[in-house]
C-alpha cells in the first residue's frame, strides 16, 4: 500500500521550493532544510542533569524518556554545508547554503544523514558537523551517497577524540504498528528537539529523489519537520529504527504524518557506502532503450539497446538493437515477474526488490512473438 500515493503527485517538491511558492496542495515534502534565517536560537551551554529527588517524582514513562534522550541526543549533529559565494562588489565569502540532521553511526567518524541533506552542493562547499551537546564542530567529507534510498554517509575529516557514542541500531522489521517512537533532530533550527508519537503504519511507500521507490517505509505522528532530515527515530529502548526523511502537508510543515527510512534498509545501504562510495544493485545487464526512441518505435514496453557482453541478459538469450535498412529489431521487455512493465520506473522498482542472484521470469517481445526468459540477476554499480 502506498503512501497517500506520492509518486502519482504533480506537487512532489524540496520542501524550501514548496514554501517560496505558498503552494498549499496535499505533498509528499522532502525535509530539505530551513534557510539561514530560520536558526536563529541559540541552545543552552549544557544540558541540566535533574537530581535523582527529582527524577523520582516523575512517572516511570516519563524518567525513561528522560533517560532515552539523555543517553542518545549526544550523537545527533547538527549538518551545515558552507560555499564560498561572490557578493556584489565584495570579496567572496563563505556562507551556509543548507543545515540538516545527522547521527554517528561509528566511533570512526562516519555520520548518517538523508541524500537530499546535502544534495545541494555548490562549488567549493564545505560540509561542518556540530556536536551540541559539547559544541565541538569538524569539518566532514562525503564519502558516499545512495540517491535512490535517499541515505548518504559524510566521514569527520579529524575526528579526534569524540565524546559520543553511537546510537545502537535496532530492526524495523519487527516493529508494530502503535508502538512508541521518538525523533531527535533541528528542525527550524532548534538544535537537540525531542519529539514524541508512535508508528502509525508499516510497509508504506514514498519517492526518493532520484524518483526510485523506498519501500517498507515506516510512519509516524511524532512531530518531524523542516531541519528533522536525517535524524533517528528510536524505539522505546532507544535503538535505531529509522531516518526521519519525509513529511505529507498541505503546507510544507508538521501535518502529523512523517516517514523515516526502515532501519533494515540503512543497515545494508550505510556499510556498503563506507566500504565503496556507492551502492550496488541488481540488474539486467543491459544498457535501455531511449524511452522516446522507444515511443517513436511504437513499443509498449521497454527496449533493450545493448546487451552487456558476458552480463545476465546475455546468458539468458536477450539480444542487442539492430538494424537492417529502415527496419529496427529491438528485445522489448514487458513483463517481469507476472508484473507489466510499461516504463522504465516499472522496471527499476521491479527490480529494486531483488537482490543480485534472483532469477526473475521476464516476458520479452521480439519481432511480434513474446517469449520468456529467465534471468539471473547480476551486481551493477
Amino acid at each position: 500500500m502506498s503512501a497517500s500515493n506520492p509518486q502519482s503527485s504533480r506537487f512532489v517538491r524540496p520542501l524550501f521550493a514548496a514554501l517560496g511558492l505558498g503552494l498549499c496542495a496535499l505533498a509528499l515534502w522532502r525535509l530539505a532544510p530551513p534557510g539561514q534565517a530560520a536558526a536563529s536560537f541559540e541552545p543552552p551551554a549544557g544540558l541540566a542533569v535533574p537530581s535523582p529527588e527529582r527524577l523520582a517524582d516523575l512517572r516511570a514513562e516519563e524518567q525513561a524518556t528522560i533517560e532515552l534522550f539523555r543517553r542518545n541526543s549526544a550523537a545527533v549533529v547538527h549538518i551545515t554545508n558552507k560555499a564560498r559565494m561572490q557578493r556584489f562588489l565584495r570579496n567572496a565569502v563563505e556562507m551556509p547554503v543548507g543545515t540538516g540532521t545527522g547521527f554517528m553511526w561509528d566511533e570512526r567518524g562516519h555520520i548518517v544523514t538523508n541524500f537530499h541533506v546535502i544534495e545541494q552542493q555548490a562549488r567549493e562547499s564545505r560540509y561542518f558537523v556540530r556536536f551540541v551537546g559539547d559544541e565541538t564542530e569538524y569539518e566532514a567529507e562525503v564519502i558516499g551517497s545512495a540517491p535512490h534510498r535517499d541515505l548518504a554517509v559524510l566521514r569527520l575529516v579529524e575526528p579526534r577524540a569524540l565524546a559520543a557514542r553511537p546510537i545502537a541500531v535496532g530492526s524495523s522489521g519487527d516493529l508494530q504498528v502503535g508502538q512508541s517512537v521518538f525523533a531527535i533532530g533541528n528542525p527550524f533550527g532548534l538544535d537537540q528537539t525531542l519529539t514524541t508519537g508512535i508508528i502509525s503504519g508499516l510497509g508504506r511507500e514514498i519517492r526518493s529523489v532520484s524518483e526510485h521507490k523506498i519501500a517498507g517505509v515506516i510512519q509516524t505522528d511524532a512531530a518531524i519537520n523542516p531541519g528533522n532530515s536525517g535524524g533517528p527515530l528510536l524505539d522505546s529502548r532507544g535503538r535505531l529504527i529509522g531516518v526521519n526523511t519525509a513529511i505529507v502537508s498541505p503546507s510544507g510543515a508538521y501535518a502529523g504524518i512523517g516517514f523515516a527510512v526502515p532501519v533494515d534498509t540503512v543497515a545494508r545501504v550505510v556499510p556498503e557506502l563506507i566500504e565503496r562510495g556507492r551502492v550496488r544493485r541488481p540488474g539486467l545487464g543491459v544498457v535501455l532503450l531511449d524511452p522516446g526512441l522507444g515511443a517513436r518505435l511504437g513499443l509498449d514496453g521497454v527496449g533493450i539497446e545493448r546487451v552487456a557482453e558476458g552480463g545476465a541478459a546475455e546468458a539468458a538469450g536477450l539480444r542487442s538493437a539492430s538494424q537492417s535498412g529502415r527496419s529496427v529489431a529491438v528485445d522489448e521487455i514487458v513483463e517481469i515477474d507476472g508484473q507489466p512493465i510499461r516504463s522504465q520506473q516499472n522496471l527499476f522498482d521491479a527490480l529494486d526488490a531483488h537482490e543480485a542472484g534472483d532469477v526473475v521470469v521476464l516476458k520479452v517481445r521480439r519481432s511480434g512473438d513474446v517469449l520468456e526468459r529467465s534471468v539471473t540477476l547480476q551486481w551493477i554499480d
